[in-house]
């Protein structure tokens, strides 16, 4: 390889650092915010999950054997091999692969998830508006995403026969855990 084109690969690789970098830094600044807080605990308690569970875990049973202790990587496929989605926001072997890897993140960690869940919000365009409250407004973005979740109030989800909690109950869950609506 020339050294010209050595160094554009490595000038190419120091941007893609430096924006995985910068894009850290403002998913953990999201992350401080009480709506987005608030709002990433309400779409973990609607989705059921916890940072150990693969799809199919249950809440309550320490012995299950859809949780998973190894964050170095995504845990891969849950009950019935076929979903491989898992964690609090139950995020999927490809989403983890995508966000990982704009990211710079390489585990599964509870910390990975957090960021991974914002930079979702945020590749929808919607995390300005849930900082401002407007929740109603982003459920029919958030919702193609998280099959628990409404599409808004007296909706359902957009994945049915999924089970999915009600608007009411999300605002519920997203205002008990310190969320502020407009």
């Amino acid at each position: 390889m020339s050294i010209s084109k050595r160094t554009a690969t490595l000038d190419a690789t120091s941007r893609s650092s430096s924006r995985a970098e910068a894009l850290l830094a403002e998913n953990e600044e999201h992350l401080t915010h009480p709506n987005v807080a608030a709002f990433l605990k309400a779409i973990a308690a609607a989705e059921g999950g916890g940072y150990d569970f693969r799809y199919g875990a249950l809440k309550g049973r320490s012995d299950d054997r859809w949780r998973f202790t190894d964050m170095s990587t995504h845990p891969g496929p849950g009950i019935g091999g076929k979903s491989t989605a898992a964690g609090m926001y139950q995020i999927t072997r490809p989403t983890w692969q995508h966000h990982g890897a704009k990211l710079g993140l390489r585990d599964f960690s509870p910390r990975t998830q957090d960021l991974i869940a914002v930079e979702i919000l945020r590749s929808l365009g919607i995390i300005d508006a849930i900082k401002q409250g407007a929740i109603a407004e982003v459920m029919p973005k958030v919702a193609r995403i998280w099959a628990a979740l409404p599409k808004g109030p007296g909706q359902r989800n957009h994945y049915p026969p999924q089970r999915y909690v009600s608007f009411d109950r999300f605002l519920s869950a997203y205002r008990d855990a310190g969320g502020s609506v407009a």
